[in-house]
């Protein structure tokens, strides 16, 4: 099983959507995949429909639910769904002893999954060490802007931290280039610039802008649902590929 967190302090970088539909674009693949929101905006349940629950990882970080007992299932996919009040419960585990394994320990009893994916919030919070800190691997997903190449250089000083200090086994899996423009000069300078100067692995598949991906969230389906033949669904059948191919 590998735990896996989509991280980037930066938001609007595609790290939701990435969750979503590498999410199903593995399950489809006959892979058994749980995502965990752990965003309190809970823009991956949105985008699933799941709004009416019996609980929420917010329950889960305060001890009065079990990971599993909050599970739903859309698409193949277990999902741990978020709600706003995850901010608050942020707020009361930030002086709490062993915080940063809050997250850890409720996955630990967790089995039978191939792949678990944590959509953690677009800040480097409490909520977002606790993500790292319960991962094995990192995936990063990176817009093709100028603005995102200094973000990803504090991103990486961060994780680096991480596993100096609480998580010494994480490892970046790499860096999935997305909202890529081919007919932009930019996103292949982006790009090229990104290749030259990290050393950490950049995916070769590369995530189009794709107006499937922003329609898909409307229809509470992944775009691999939604559209199955866009160029999105197709980007993320080919980064799934990779992905397990390493």
């Amino acid at each position: 099983m590998k735990i896996i967190t989509i991280v980037n302090q930066k938001g609007g970088t595609g790290k939701t959507t990435t969750a979503i539909n590498l999410g199903s674009a593995l399950a489809g693949q006959g892979k058994k995949v749980l995502l965990i929101d752990l965003d309190p905006q809970s823009n991956l349940s949105y985008a699933f429909g799941v709004t009416e629950t019996d609980g929420t990882i917010a329950e889960v970080l305060q001890g009065k639910k079990t990971l599993q007992a909050i599970l739903v299932n859309r698409e193949n996919l277990d999902i741990a769904p978020s709600s706003t009040s995850l901010a608050d419960v942020e707020v009361s585990i930030v002086n709490r002893i062993g915080r940063e394994n809050i997250l850890k320990d409720a996955i630990d009893g967790i089995k039978g999954y191939d792949y678990i994916f944590i959509d953690s919030p677009p800040s480097l919070s409490v909520l977002t060490i606790n993500a790292l800190n319960a991962a094995h691997e990192v995936l990063i997903p990176a817009q093709m802007e100028v603005l995102s190449l200094q973000g990803l250089t504090q991103l990486l000083e961060t994780v680096k931290e991480v596993k100096k200090v609480l998580n010494k086994n994480l490892k970046v899996t790499g860096i999935i280039p997305s909202m890529y423009d081919g007919r932009r000069r930019l996103s292949s300078e982006v790009l090229e610039t990104i290749n030259k100067n990290l050393k950490e692995r950049v995916f070769k598949t590369h995530i189009r802008e794709c107006v499937k991906i922003a329609e898909a969230p409307s229809f509470a389906k992944s775009v691999l649902a939604y559209a199955p033949h866009s160029n999105g669904a197709l980007d993320f059948t080919s980064l799934a590929k990779e992905l397990t191919n390493g």
